[in-house]
């Protein structure tokens, strides 16, 4: 049986940051649903076995650096059109906000925020110009709660929001349609040391209303739904895949 609405088939997907952990769960995903699948990342060796499993292509490029941004898309662009992009790449880093180090700020706002900025304009360039295309900006719950150590990258997942709605704005009379996922706890490499932690395991099962951690896997509907025409009148919005943590006290 197949659905119409949630076929990718003919359909290029750039997914940034997705060598492993929720990236490369989201583009194995959209290739399961029959996108082509270009990946990145910026550790070589990860990228490529990671790639020749999936059968995808392979982008090696840092998306913090505007200039290396704009020469990777367009050598993607000239191969084909990306109709999709998920802006997945991230990093955190925990601290006491007054003694959080300023080179870590700027670090985390080039990565979080910024280089959705770098990667999204890059390709919705090409995306105007055909009137058709889908962006997918990974946010988080915490662009909608705080927890202590992390206040720079709850500011920067709140960016991330507003980013999404910003470019949804100026974008969908273009015929794009840009959404974003905010996860909740998943187990990812990036959540290793909390997963790790039974003490953080253990509040995580009681304060969130599924009662456990959430499985990459668990991320892929949202990601195809939003990618699809399924979504073709869903534009700015945040979906928030998170065992129901922001809905209760």
């Amino acid at each position: 049986m197949t659905f119409p609405l949630f076929d990718l088939r003919g359909r290029r997907a750039l997914v940034t940051g997705s060598s492993q952990g929720i990236g490369l769960a989201l583009a194995e995903g959209l290739a399961a649903h029959g996108a082509g699948v270009i990946l990145n990342g910026r550790v070589l060796d990860r990228l490529a076995a990671a790639a020749a499993a999936l059968g995808a292509g392979a982008a090696a490029f840092d998306v913090t650096d505007p200039d290396a941004v704009a020469r990777a898309v367009a050598e993607i662009e000239a191969e084909g059109p990306i109709d999709i992009l998920i802006n997945n790449a991230g990093i955190q880093y925990r601290a006491p906000l007054e003694d959080f180090p300023v080179d870590r700020w700027l670090a985390l706002m080039e990565t979080n925020v910024s280089s959705l900025f770098y990667v999204g304009q890059a390709v919705a360039r090409g995306m105007i110009a055909r009137g058709r295309g889908k962006i997918i900006n990974i946010a988080s719950v915490q662009s909608e709660l705080a927890r202590p150590g992390i206040a720079p990258y709850t500011a920067a997942k709140g960016a991330v929001r507003n980013l999404t709605r910003g470019m949804a704005t100026d974008w969908a009379k273009h015929g794009l349609q840009i959404n974003a996922i905010a996860p909740g706890y998943f187990r990812t490499p990036l959540n290793r040391a909390l997963v790790e932690d039974t003490a953080f395991s253990a509040w995580l099962a009681n304060r969130t209303p599924a009662g456990r951690w959430g499985e990459v896997g668990e991320l892929i509907g949202a990601a195809v739904f939003l990618a699809s025409d399924a979504s073709s009148f869903v534009n700015g919005h945040t979906l928030f895949v998170d065992g129901g943590i922001t809905a209760s006290l």
